[in-house]
């Protein structure tokens, strides 16, 4: 039987560089038994279905079911703020309207930093992973509150290099392999992509704005960016918004009152192209990684200051 290749738009929504995995650590291990916990936790599953819900019915011209954005804007800046020092750089490039901002990532703090420094409005969504999001009860009460997100599914690269040792023949880890690939969306699917192009199309169609993070997964150095996802081009070409980038600096280790620091750069615009063709969305990806690689800091140097608190912060927002 011939199975139909995916559509280009499709394609290239999952589409990136070859990724490399972490190592087999104890440490790496753990965080894939909680990501599989995480996947088949009831309460977790019930904020990402309900979430998904919310943004399909705005794909069929439902009114949004979301708080105030002046609310959720001072309920998560005053919580960041409450721990951390925050510096906001050149806030007043972010054009009015709708936008896709584009962010590198370094912590599971990015999300709520950014939508706590932005206007109210245009509402802004943000496209992220499902179980980073909902981990924690604290997260899941905060955001099934405010809603706003688009729930994306994946294997984290924990999960990876489990899966990936498992078929290397270490027999330890097979059993836990087994569980990530029956439990764990991939994130792969026909199906589930053409629903998430829906909803965020949805998110533009409703003149609000839309925050991802096109690395796919956390950063493991400040100052440096991951190969990016190749649907953060698919979406600005097919919606025709700016492209807002924001470097952020510091949120990668965590502490009490440390500095972090949100640089914006200038808005890039492309024309629409609806059905976008690869050398278009190739012209795109470079220029988010040059101009993004140009906000970050070149050298990074943690701040010489007393840590307070550090395992802890970290572990709060992972």
């Amino acid at each position: 039987m011939t199975v139909a290749a995916k559509p280009t738009s499709e394609r290239l929504l999952s589409e990136s560089l070859p990724e490399s995995l972490p190592p087999l650590t104890p440490n790496t291990v753990q965080r894939a038994r909680e990501g599989w916990e995480a996947a088949i936790d009831r309460e977790v599953r019930q904020a990402t279905e309900e979430a998904f819900d919310i943004t399909q019915e705005m794909g069929l011209g439902k009114p949004p079911r979301r708080a105030d954005g002046r609310l959720r804007r001072w309920i998560l800046r005053s919580l960041v703020r409450l721990l951390f020092r925050v510096k906001v750089e050149n806030a007043h490039l972010l054009p009015e309207g709708p936008v896709l901002l584009v962010s590198n990532h370094l912590n599971h703090i990015d999300p709520l930093l950014i939508l706590g420094e932005l206007p109210a409005s245009p509402y802004c969504y943000v496209l992220g992973d499902a179980r980073s999001l909902y981990n924690a009860p604290w997260k899941r009460t905060i955001l099934q509150w405010a809603q706003g997100v688009i729930p994306l599914h994946r294997w984290w690269k924990e999960e990876k290099a489990v899966i990936a040792g498992a078929k290397s023949g270490r027999e330890d880890l097979a059993e836990l392999a087994e569980k990530i690939q029956q439990d764990v969306p991939d994130g792969s699917s026909i199906e589930m992509l053409r629903q998430l192009d829906r909803s965020v199309q949805a998110v533009f169609n409703n003149g609000d704005s839309l925050l991802l993070f096109p690395e796919g997964k956390l950063g493991t150095e400040e100052g440096k960016l991951l190969p990016l996802k190749r649907g953060v081009a698919t979406y600005a070409l097919r919606s025709g918004v700016p492209i807002v980038l924001i470097a952020l600096i510091g949120t990668h280790d965590l502490y009490l009152r440390k500095t972090l620091t949100l640089r914006f750069g200038n808005a890039i615009e492309f024309p629409q192209a609806k059905r976008p063709k690869s050398r278009q969305i190739q012209t795109v990806i470079e220029a988010i990684e040059r101009r993004l690689g140009e906000l970050l800091p070149r050298e990074y140097c943690e701040p010489d200051e007393l840590k307070l608190f550090r395992p802890f912060l970290n572990r709060m927002f992972w």
